[in-house]
């Protein structure tokens, strides 16, 4: 299910790329949304979205003079179909090689690593432990991260859910014992499973990318040109602090 919320943007863009980003006269950008923020998941608050991709959304409207549709899908896959499918106009997602056969990915602002949260009923205490036949392990349905779980587990596959909140409701209920995402998240989720605990090490590092539409170009220059210059301005790093990230580094120059 989606959702939308409108603001209004100021200066113009320039003709092809206004063109191709807004067909139909809004920015339409898909976020996802959570139960607590992460360098790609925003929050809802009677309403009102806050999030660092919200920020960089906003400014991207502004710099194209549009008004703004937020778009919310209960995760990137959703997000990607929608982009795919021409539902929406811009996203932001973990990169990988599906998702580069299907969408045009611009730079990075964030470079994410993928790993497990764990129960404390468990006992599990390192990344390796993960692999055996007893753990459940859940991730995000149609995301790079399951994905990359799925090809770096031997004993153990993955269970796909649809959401955040599911994920974190399975680790409650102890139907599962381990919850493939990604680091930044588990800071804000881990204090709402007490006795949980996120492991050392990683099964994935890659780029959180702005996305378009393929046969976009001129759409892909914009956002590629516009999203380098945030990282340089400060913007990124200012939707990073504001979400409660301030010790996690943008993406460097051309990431």
């Amino acid at each position: 299910m989606t959702s939308t919320a409108n603001t209004t943007g100021g200066q113009a863009g320039d003709g092809e790329a206004l063109r191709e980003l807004t067909p139909s006269g809004v920015l339409r950008v898909g976020i996802v949304a959570a139960p607590a923020p992460s360098a790609l998941f925003a929050v809802v608050d009677d309403e009102n979205y806050h999030g660092v991709t919200i920020d960089i959304g906003r400014a991207l409207a502004a710099e194209l003079g549009v008004p703004l549709s937020l778009v919310n899908f209960p995760n990137s896959g959703a997000c990607t179909d929608a982009l795919e499918q021409g539902a929406i106009d811009v996203s932001f997602m973990p990169v990988d090689e599906e998702r580069r056969r299907r969408v045009a990915f611009g730079p990075a602002y964030y470079i994410l690593e993928s790993t497990y949260m764990v129960t404390a009923a468990s006992g599990i205490t390192s990344l390796q432990e993960v692999d055996r036949p007893d753990v459940r392990v859940v991730g995000i349905a149609n995301t790079t991260t399951i994905r990359a779980a799925t090809r770096s587990l031997s004993h153990v596959v993955p269970e796909p859910v649809q959401s955040i909140a599911e994920g974190v409701e399975r680790m409650r209920a102890e139907t599962a014992e381990a919850f493939a995402l990604s680091r930044d998240a588990f800071q804000t989720l881990l204090p709402t499973l007490p006795g949980a605990l996120v492991v050392g090490g990683g099964f994935q590092s890659t780029g959180i990318a702005i996305a378009v539409g393929r046969e976009k170009p001129a759409a892909l220059s914009f956002v590629t040109t516009f999203l380098e210059e945030a990282k340089r301005s400060g913007l990124v790093r200012r939707a990073l602090d504001a979400a409660g990230f301030p010790d996690e580094p943008v993406a460097p120059p051309d990431a």
